[in-house]
């Protein structure tokens, strides 16, 4: 659940703001109501309410246990994502929930509200075989040369077909096979692929080296660093928000080394901290296309060398977050009713494009999404329309 405690607080109203208040533009949760159609969507944490979009009401049945809480029969202190068969368990509950809607109950299974024009959920199985070097007696991520799958990803592959197939089912018994598209794709891929390519890199002791750094500049100005988000890309709020300090930062985390330890646990030493790319202020607002003045945008954007990840110890072996191809090239597949033959299209398509096309298949405008209205997206090419769900 949402502890509305622990939000941030407008400042205008004093009241809590919800994950859906940041949205500025409305989404496919939002078009399908309007046109009086259902929606449920699952995903691994209750902030994924922002899917209803800044009106608040464009999911109606939403399932998100949080995959950080404590696993079930787990020591205190590890979550879902500790260990793959627990993250397998818990997707499994998600996926239970996909089979009840197409049932056209909600995704309890104790209710019939009919089956959704849109659903779908969020599988996290393959994310942490990814990302964990062992689980259960078996080695994570990709052999040496990272092309081919290792024992624990070629598992958590098999169990997400095994989940998907048992959807694809569902829909055929149920009689839905001719009115319903299966889209799948990723949110992000991991990087690196390659374990021989790893830098684990710290980031606690270059935040505190900037702050030291900062603080010997500034006596009683406190910290600098006063929020981080650090996977395999560099994300940092600021106390002082000028260009000065951050230009500051980015001085300071171009010009100093950090250590850090290979595949093999190896003590090794990165250059830039890690970094091939910084920018600061001004520039880290023209880069997410926001004015300066937005407080949302990261005061430093840092973009890692390939096969860094910021972690402490030797607790993960890949990342997301950043801009290495390898988290940003994903695929997508597209099952259409009816569709007899595949096809491949070789034309450069993104993530974006999912979204209109949905709307498309559903036979609404995807005009209608104020996004496409500003970025003038399309919908995936090779698609013809139709309806259904």
């Amino acid at each position: 659940m949402i502890n509305p405690k622990a939000l941030p607080v407008d400042p205008a109203t004093c009241k809590p703001i919800y994950p859906n208040q940041y949205l500025q533009v409305n989404t496919i949760f939002n078009v399908a109501r309007d046109h009086g159609l259902r929606t449920a969507w699952s995903d691994k944490h209750p902030a994924y309410q922002m899917f209803s979009g800044p009106s608040g009401d464009g999911v109606q049945d939403y399932f998100t246990p949080e995959i950080n809480s404590q696993a079930l029969g787990f020591p205190a202190g590890e979550d879902w994502t500790s260990d793959n068969a627990a993250t397998m368990q818990y997707d499994s509950y998600k996926a239970q929930a996909i089979l009840n809607e197409i049932n056209g109950f909600d995704h309890s299974g104790k209710t019939r509200v009919g089956v959704p024009a849109i659903f779908g959920m969020n599988f996290q199985t393959v994310s942490t075989a990814q990302k964990l070097p062992t689980s259960d007696g078996l080695t994570g991520g990709y052999l040496p040369g990272g092309t081919v799958p290792g024992p624990l990803l070629v598992r958590a592959l098999n169990y997400i077909d095994a989940q998907v197939g048992a959807m694809v089912a569902r829909i055929r018994a149920d009689g839905l096979a001719g009115s319903t598209a299966v889209i799948i794709s990723a949110k992000h891929g991991q990087s690196p692929t390659d374990p021989n390519d790893l830098a684990r890199v710290p980031d606690g002791p270059i935040i505190d080296a900037i702050n030291a750094a900062w603080t010997a500049a500034h006596p009683g100005a406190g910290k600098l660093v006063i929020f981080s988000t650090d996977d395999d890309g560099m994300l940092l709020w600021l106390s002082d928000r000028s260009q000065a300090a951050a230009n500051f930062v980015k001085a300071y985390l171009l010009t100093h080394t950090a250590a850090g330890n290979n595949i093999g646990g190896n003590p090794i030493t990165v250059s830039a901290s890690g970094l091939k790319k910084v920018y600061a202020s001004a520039a880290s607002a023209a880069f997410f296309g926001v004015p300066v003045s937005d407080p949302r945008h990261p005061d430093i954007l840092g973009i890692a060398q390939h096969g860094v990840v910021y972690t402490g110890g030797k607790s993960k072996i890949a990342e997301h977050g950043g801009d290495d191809p390898q988290d940003r090239d994903v695929p997508i597949l597209v099952v259409l009713p009816g569709l007899r033959h595949g096809l491949s299209i070789g034309a450069p398509v993104v993530t974006t494009q999912i979204a209109p096309t949905i709307l498309r298949l559903l036979g609404l405008n995807p005009g209608q999404l104020q996004a496409v209205q500003i970025e003038h997206t399309r919908v995936l090419p090779g698609l013809r329309g139709g309806g259904g769900h």
